[in-house]
C-alpha cells in the first residue's frame, strides 16, 4: 500500500508508531530515562558531534518524543516537528530560532495575552520590535513590512475574537518578501486545517488543547523545514530547557489517535450552540468561522474543514451581564484553556488576555462583554439548556429582553 495515500484517520493512529522491536509492544513505550549509555566513547563522541544519529540526554531527544514528533509532521504535512514543554515554550524557541536583536516582527493584533506579552516584554527588551496589526486584511501585513522584517506571526481563528487570516496570501506575502510565515493552529490542530499546504512555513501548536485532547498535559508543537526544526530543538529548546518529558509525549501519542473522531463532535456540538446563541434575544452578537454571519465565511469554507470548537460573543447587559453568566451555568465549567472533553466557559478581557493594555485589547475587538465558549463532547442538547437557565435568570436581573 502507498503510505503517502492514506487518509488523515489512518496517519493519525499509525504515524511515527511500530511495534516495539525487542519486546512487540503495540504501544510506543514510555522512555522514562533522563541519559542513554554509550557502548563506547567513540560512539559517544560522535553523537555529540554529530557524525551518527542517536540518543544523547532527553534533553535533546527521546524515542518517545520522536515517534510524536514523526505523527505530527506527517498530520500536518510538514518535514519534521519540534515538541516543548509547552505552548509558549515552543512560541519562544521557534521565535529565538528566528529571530536576532536588530529584527523586526509583524503580529496578529488579537493573539493569546502571554504570547502578546512575550512579543512586547521579552522579545522587545532584547531590540525585537513587534508591530501588531490586524491580519485579517492582507493590506495591512504588506504596509507593516520593514526592511529588516524577518516574521509573520498569525493566529487563525485568532484567540478569542475568531478572526480570520487567508492563508493563501499569507503564504504568498511571505514568499514575496522572504519572510518566514508562523501560523498558530491551536484552535483547528491538523484535523481542521492545514496551513503548510497554503504555502506557511512553520505551524504552531499549543498542543495542552486539540492535540493532547484531555487536558491532562501541557505541551507545545512546532512543524515546518527540516533545518529550522532541528534548529529549534537542538539550539533554542537544547538552550532555554524548554524540553517535553517522556510520559506527556506519550499522552499525546494516546491522544492524537482519536483527534478525528472529537473534533467532529467538537464541531457538531459548536454549531448548534453557535446557531441557539445566535437566535437568542439576550445575545447581540455571535464570533464562529461556519456561520454565514461571520464576515469571513467564505475564507473560513475554503481553508477549514469544519467550524472548530471555539465561540466568542457579545451578551446585552455587558460585563456585569457576563459575570452573572458565568458564575450561573451549571454543567459548563468556569476554566481558561480550550480543547477538553469538558465544555469551558471564560472571560477574556479578566482573565487570558488581561496581560494586553486594554486601549489595546479593545481595538482589537476583545470588548469587556466578550464570553468566550470552548464547546466540548457532551450532549448539545444539555449544554443549551445550561445556557438557556443562565440567560432567564440573567433577564430576570437586568431585564434584557
Amino acid at each position: 500500500m502507498d503510505k503517502k495515500n492514506f487518509k488523515f484517520e489512518t496517519v493519525a493512529v499509525h504515524a511515527g508508531q511500530h511495534p516495539d522491536p525487542v519486546t512487540g509492544a503495540l504501544n510506543t513505550p514510555i522512555y522514562q530515562t533522563s541519559t542513554f549509555a554509550f557502548k563506547n566513547v567513540e560512539e559517544g563522541m560522535n553523537r555529540f558531534l554529530g557524525r551518527e544519529k542517536g540518543y544523547i540526554y532527553t534533553r535533546l531527544g527521546n524515542p518517545t518524543t520522536t515517534a510524536l514528533e514523526e505523527k505530527m509532521a506527517a498530520l500536518e504535512g510538514g518535514e519534521d516537528a519540534a515538541v516543548a514543554a509547552s505552548g509558549m515554550g515552543i512560541i519562544s524557541a521557534v521565535m529565538f530560532a528566528i529571530l536576532k536583536t536588530g529584527d523586526h516582527l509583524i503580529s496578529t493584533d488579537s493573539i493569546y495575552g502571554c504570547t502578546h506579552a512575550f512579543f512586547e516584554e521579552r522579545l522587545g527588551a532584547l531590540g525585537i520590535e513587534t508591530t501588531f496589526v490586524d491580519t485579517a486584511y492582507p493590506e495591512n501585513i504588506k504596509k507593516a513590512i520593514k526592511k529588516n522584517t524577518k516574521a509573520i506571526f498569525v493566529e487563525t481563528p485568532a484567540n478569542p475574537t475568531l478572526k480570520l487570516v487567508d492563508l493563501e496570501e499569507l503564504g504568498k506575502i511571505g514568499k514575496k518578501h522572504g519572510i518566514i510565515t508562523v501560523v498558530d493552529n491551536t484552535f483547528c490542530s491538523p484535523y481542521l486545517q492545514r496551513p503548510l499546504e497554503w504555502g506557511i512555513d512553520v505551524v504552531i501548536h499549543s498542543a495542552t488543547k486539540y492535540v493532547g485532547g484531555h487536558g491532562d498535559l501541557i505541551a507545545g508543537i512546532a512543524v515546518g523545514p527540516g533545518d529550522l526544526m532541528e534548529k529549534v530543538k537542538m539550539e533554542s529548546i537544547k538552550d532555554i530547557g524548554a524540553c517535553i518529558s517522556p510520559f506527556n509525549s506519550w499522552l499525546m501519542l494516546r491522544g492524537l489517535k482519536t483527534l478525528p473522531i472529537r473534533m467532529e463532535r467538537h464541531c457538531e456540538n459548536a454549531i448548534k450552540i453557535a446557531k441557539f446563541l445566535e437566535s437568542h434575544p439576550i445575545v447581540d452578537r455571535v464570533y464562529y468561522p461556519f456561520l454565514k454571519s461571520h464576515p469571513q465565511y467564505e475564507i473560513a469554507k475554503k481553508q477549514m474543514k469544519l467550524g472548530g470548537a471555539m465561540i466568542s460573543f457579545e451578551l446585552k447587559g455587558g460585563f456585569d451581564a457576563g459575570v452573572m453568566l458565568m458564575n450561573s451555568v451549571e454543567l459548563m465549567i468556569l476554566a481558561v484553556s480550550l480543547g477538553d472533553t469538558e465544555t469551558l466557559i471564560q472571560h477574556p478581557a479578566s482573565m487570558t488576555h488581561s496581560p494586553i493594555p486594554e486601549e489595546e485589547r479593545v481595538k482589537a475587538g476583545i470588548t469587556n462583554s466578550m464570553v468566550r465558549i470552548s464547546v466540548g463532547l457532551e450532549h448539545p442538547d444539555d449544554l443549551i439548556e445550561d445556557l438557556k437557565n443562565s440567560f432567564e435568570k440573567i433577564n430576570k436581573k437586568f431585564k434584557l429582553y
